[in-house]
């Protein structure tokens, strides 16, 4: 799996994914979602370079030119619930992309099984299609690999772009250790660890229940 951590170069990411990170700015939950969409619109404009691209012509008010396009356009997917305000920001960049959305959650035993409970899949057809799988935090690694093995019954995706806030190794392992497709991965930053509960340290905490508030 070829992996892009663009915090290895300075860019106003840094100060979104600070605000995104302290505690003394979590508690506003709209600033919360404000800086995951705005990671979410960076982290799209870095794999866009990693597309097709066609020559198209055009017409401006002076002349007739020649303008790079995209050749295709992707397949967003975003992972629910905590995915969305990320999504948004990715789609904000890829606005005549078709989207899609997957449901999971953790399971009530997740410290000990590490089980994700995936419930819902509203999917367009995959089939050699270049798809976007958005989810702020790789942690385990195990929603992202229950969620592939999910969607490709949907059709057969020609690459996967997999789009993260932060990412654990843990998780990047257990990637490649499961799937087989070609995927890219592109994150804002590379943490050290995961924690007993599967929390990725340093990391930020809940981003769901940081962007919507808690579920019972």
């Amino acid at each position: 799996m070829e992996i892009h951590n663009i915090s290895l170069e300075n860019s106003v990411a840094h100060n979104f994914m600070a605000e995104i990170r302290d505690i003394d700015v979590q508690s506003d939950r709209l600033r919360f979602r404000k800086n995951l969409a705005r990671l979410g619109e960076i982290l799209a404009y870095e794999m866009s370079k990693s597309l097709d691209y066609k020559q198209t012509n055009i017409t401006t008010p002076l002349v007739s030119m020649s303008q790079n396009v995209i050749k295709n356009q992707p397949v967003l997917i975003s992972i629910l619930r905590a995915g969305m305000p990320f999504f948004e920001g990715i789609q904000n960049f890829f606005d005549r992309a078709d989207a899609g959305f997957v449901g999971g959650f953790r399971a009530s035993d997740f410290s000990t099984s590490n089980r994700v409970e995936l419930s819902y899949f509203a999917v367009p057809d995959l089939n050699d299609k270049i798809v976007v799988l958005a989810d702020p935090m790789l942690a385990s690694g195990r929603s992202i690999v229950d969620s592939i093995a999910q969607l490709i019954k949907f059709g057969s995706p020609k690459k996967i772009f997999l789009l993260v806030v932060i990412a654990a190794p843990e998780g990047i392992r257990y990637i490649e250790d499961n799937i087989q497709l070609p995927i890219e991965l592109w994150c804002g930053a590379l943490d050290d660890k995961l924690n007993d509960r599967s929390y990725i340290v340093p990391g930020l905490g809940d981003a769901g229940d940081l962007a919507y508030g808690p579920k019972l």
